[in-house]
């Protein structure tokens, strides 16, 4: 795996890599993942949260709000870790998430526009009516 250094100097995915990086996955994904367009800044998204093309976001359809989600892409290694903060991709069902455009860029994605990843969950966001999961010791 290699962390790529393309991305703009951004807190959270420092916090986000060093919480996470030796986080087991407890579930994984396969499939494409897109990115957002520059027009949504400053929308707000599902979770209610604005969108901010700077930060470390990304769309799912069914994950719980606030799921971490590590993002491999698959020809390259690179890696990025993102939060799940609202519904998407919408479309082309083999799409899995859409990301911001920081967590693209980190992956190196933006010519491609769409590519070929695996999204493992290191951690699962609260649903809607319950309390967090709490995460068993290692």
């Amino acid at each position: 795996m290699t962390y790529a250094a393309a991305a703009p100097a951004s807190p959270e995915q420092p916090s986000l890599a060093q919480r996470y990086r030796a986080h087991r996955s407890l579930a994984s994904l396969h499939g494409s993942a897109s990115y957002y367009s520059d027009t949504l800044a400053g929308r707000s998204t599902a979770s209610g949260e604005t969108y901010l093309p700077e930060g470390y976001t990304a769309a799912h359809r069914t994950l719980p709000f606030g799921t971490v989600l590590r993002v491999t892409r698959l020809d390259t290694g690179d890696v990025v870790y993102v939060r799940v903060t609202d519904r998407g991709p919408f479309g082309r069902r083999g799409r899995i998430l859409d990301l911001s455009r920081a967590a693209a860029e980190r992956l190196n994605m933006l010519r491609v526009g769409v590519t070929q990843v695996r999204a493992e969950v290191v951690e699962y966001g609260a649903r809607a009516g319950s309390p967090p999961r709490k995460r068993r010791k290692r």
